[in-house]
């Protein structure tokens, strides 16, 4: 029977260059024409050419060794998710290597570039926004576990995923603004471009605004990016620009925080002046003045739930397709309340 795995003397041929070529390219052995080395790279690519000390780790699974690839490390955020995945893979008896990809000119680099991969670990666990669809579509091709936190795959990829109550958290919070303190101007902050998170939580605001007869004001949408010195940017622009609001859904809570900040400055109180909630609900939030109403989702789950359902994958066993975790209101005083309840979403 033929051997189907492609050859790196067939990624020669696609690439027209020599076997030679290939190798420096591969291995960062020698100079290449920068042309050159891209022709060679998008040949591995698209005959998803793995070298051999790859496949021969893809096959044996003893690296004992799982890898996560997140846009950044930095946040408050970070900090139970990291704990999450940590002790849930050190129960399973795997290391953990963590790359941050804002380092990474192109995710999709031929693979001995990557830095987290076959190479190296039994199987990867992507945060959002950490690689393309293209490379998730070459990790498919050539069977490698992996795994989506806060992303779903693309429609044409079978690959698991664990995402939170985006939608239902965020509409419950907007809702509590318009329902308990008769918020009518309400800012919504998003985060970053092309954030899954960031898209259902506007689809939660605009769903509570139209259940309560609030037309949408695309003026009081901006890009708070999921930072807190950008949020903070975007409040003084709308004050400046004489926008009026009573209340602000930041994207998440460190967003609130740079909002608050923002508000502070210019002579704005929270609550009385303008109510302010977040969501995640990180540590942070409840010692806060005053304590941010949120939505708390369950962040250090996400992580060992994703290392349970990777550790499926490597040993073989069915994964279950997309999880979607609960989230909880929680009501504190930046909203306006007094004192601070939790209510299921």
């Amino acid at each position: 029977m033929a051997n189907l795995s492609p050859t790196i003397a067939d990624v020669a041929r696609h690439a027209r260059v020599s076997i030679a070529t290939v190798s420096r390219v591969v291995n960062g052995t020698g100079p290449v024409i920068p042309q050159t080395a891209e022709r060679v790279r998008a040949a591995i690519d698209e005959l998803h050419y793995v070298p051999r000390t790859a496949a021969r780790v893809l096959a044996s699974r003893k690296t004992n060794t799982l890898g996560l690839l997140l846009p950044e490390i930095g946040g408050a955020f970070f900090s139970p998710l990291l704990r999450g995945i940590e002790a849930e893979a050190q129960a399973a008896g795997f290391d953990l290597l963590i790359h941050a990809t804002s380092h990474i000119p192109h995710a999709s680099s031929p693979v001995p570039h990557r830095p987290l991969g076959m190479h190296n670990t039994d199987g990867l666990i992507v945060f959002t926004q950490s690689i393309d669809d293209a490379e998730m579509t070459r990790l498919s091709a050539i069977n490698f576990p992996f795994i989506l936190i806060y992303q779903t795959p693309p429609p044409s990829l079978n690959v698991p995923s664990i995402t939170i109550e985006n939608k239902s958290g965020a509409q419950k919070i907007v809702e509590h603004l318009i329902d308990a303190h008769n918020c009518r101007r309400i800012v919504f902050l998003r985060g970053p471009e092309g954030n899954e998170d960031s898209e259902w939580r506007e689809r939660g605001y605009r769903a509570a605004l139209e259940a309560h007869g609030i037309a949408y004001d695309p003026t009081l949408t901006a890009i708070g990016g999921f930072n807190e010195e950008q949020a903070h940017s975007a409040i003084r622009q709308m004050l400046a620009d004489g926008i009026e609001f009573d209340a602000v859904f930041g994207g998440d809570d460190d967003t609130a925080v740079g909002v608050i900040s923002a508000l502070r400055r210019a002579g704005r109180r929270v609550p009385q002046d303008v109510a302010v909630a977040g969501f995640d609900d990180i540590p942070i939030a409840r010692y806060l003045t005053p304590a941010l109403t949120t939505v708390s989702a369950p962040i250090e789950q996400v992580g060992r739930e994703a290392v349970g359902q990777l550790v499926r994958l490597i040993r073989g066993e069915q994964a279950e397709g997309q999880v979607l975790m609960r989230t909880e209101l929680v009501v504190r005083e930046s909203c306006g309340c007094l004192s601070s309840s939790q209510s299921p979403t």
